[in-house]
């Protein structure tokens, strides 16, 4: 079976309407039975149960499930009144808040979903409150969200981190300087559209209400300092961190805001196990389909023709760069995630780029696909939200995805952006 030939049928799968899992699990085993030695299925099951066993994979469910207690527990509103009471008063200040709302969110759960579903749903309501278009709050908010897997913690991060062997704590401070890059952007962004359409900028906080926003939100706004500093301090494992995370949002909500009930409970354990079910089942049929791929020698294939085109490690990070934007457009970022690093990852170590950068460079690649139709998933989310069009929210969306764009090109030929902090931090 060629390569062609394997990559054709996952594509025929997934356009007759496939979940991304199921089509390269199908996919896997076709390819295997095509090759008539029927022995081979044996390993099937074994494959799909060793993808979802790495330890940092334990960090999924409980970084959802820190997000889904932050979202119940009164942790976002208190970032939104917060980021109200530092940037309000720019112009289209309740869209600045929005972005501002959403770096200081990224800091906790390092999920775009959970920024998109909880955040970006108070802010679309307040934004549309005080005038502004709900399109444009839902782009906002869409847009925003896609930095939440870029600042630590990071879903992405800790899968990229469990498959290639590349310490999760050196991906996560990679992702720093690119997060607030990308917030700086938006915000830019965000100035612009509001002088041309005149959108309101809110009243400036005084000394005394910027004080009792930051009392009231501190607890919230200390833990990404906690998640980090643990890491960094060797306290506990970037997969440790997310428990601290889960328990330290538990006990805020619980007994400091007393906005968490006991009873809220079973929906939030619910909703996480259903989240933590559909990322799993990717990942164990793409961590079949990745071994199938490497099995059949595809990588080797794809690393000549990459290096046919050029030898220059720039120019395969471009071409690398855009297969995965063209891909975002139909997969699900993780799916895409843990289909190509098995592919990628030979090339990037024989060209000498740096793996750190490689895995940020990723990360943030693939956030554009949630934000770009027809499959975005944070598109989707906030055309729910604020009750537009997809089509509608999309052509809203593009300068920002222009801001996020720019901003991948030069983490990705500036590697320093990147690799800087790590360096200087971990040596």
């Amino acid at each position: 079976m060629t390569t062609l030939a394997i990559f054709a049928l996952l594509v025929a799968l997934l356009l007759l309407g496939l979940p991304v899992a199921a089509a390269m699990g199908l996919t896997a085993v076709i390819g295997l039975a095509a090759l008539g030695d029927w022995s081979l299925l044996t390993i099937v099951g074994q494959r799909v149960y060793a993808s979802t066993t790495a330890f940092p994979l334990l960090a999924i469910p409980f970084f959802i499930l820190a997000g889904n207690l932050m979202n119940t527990g009164g942790m976002t509103e208190r970032i939104f009144r917060f980021a109200h009471t530092l940037v309000g008063h720019m112009k289209g200040g309740l869209g600045q808040v929005n972005v501002v709302g959403s770096m200081v969110f990224a800091g906790m759960s390092g999920s775009a979903l959970a920024d998109a579903m909880g955040l970006g749903a108070i802010e679309v309501k307040a934004m549309t409150a005080r005038g502004y278009e709900a399109r444009f709050a839902a782009a906002v908010s869409a847009a925003s969200a896609t930095v939440g897997p870029v600042i630590p913690p990071s879903i992405p991060l800790v899968l990229f981190g469990s498959m290639t062997g590349v310490s999760v704590g050196a991906l996560f401070l990679g992702g720093v300087v690119p997060g607030i890059l990308m917030g700086v952007a938006m915000m830019v962004v965000v100035g612009v559209v509001a002088r041309r359409r005149n959108y309101p900028s809110e009243p400036r906080a005084s000394l005394g209400e910027a004080l009792r926003g930051l009392v009231d939100g501190l607890a919230a706004l200390v833990t990404p300092a906690i998640i980090m500093g643990g890491i960094l301090g060797g306290l506990f494992t970037p997969t440790e961190a997310s428990v601290v995370a889960c328990a330290y949002a538990l006990v805020l909500g619980l007994a400091v805001y007393r906005e968490l009930k006991w009873r809220d409970l079973p929906r939030i354990l619910l909703e996480t196990a259903n989240q933590t079910a559909q990322v799993m089942f990717i990942v164990a049929t793409a961590g079949l389909f990745g071994w199938f791929l490497i099995y059949m020698r595809v990588p080797d294939a794809l690393i000549q023709a990459l290096t046919a085109l050029s030898a220059n490690k720039w120019a395969v990070l471009a071409i690398i760069n855009l297969i995965l934007l063209v891909l975002g457009c139909f997969m699900e970022g993780i799916a895409i995630m843990l289909l190509t690093v098995p592919i990628f990852m030979p090339i990037v170590a024989k060209l000498g780029i740096d793996p750190v950068h490689f895995g940020v460079v990723m990360t943030l690649n693939l956030m554009i696909g949630l934000i770009t139709p027809p499959v975005g998933m944070a598109l989707y989310a906030m055309s729910s939200v604020a009750r537009v069009s997809v089509i509608e929210l999309a052509r809203e969306l593009a300068p920002f995805m222009v801001a996020i764009f720019a901003v991948l090109m030069l983490i990705t030929f500036v590697p320093g952006v990147v690799t800087w902090l790590p360096k200087l931090i971990m040596g």
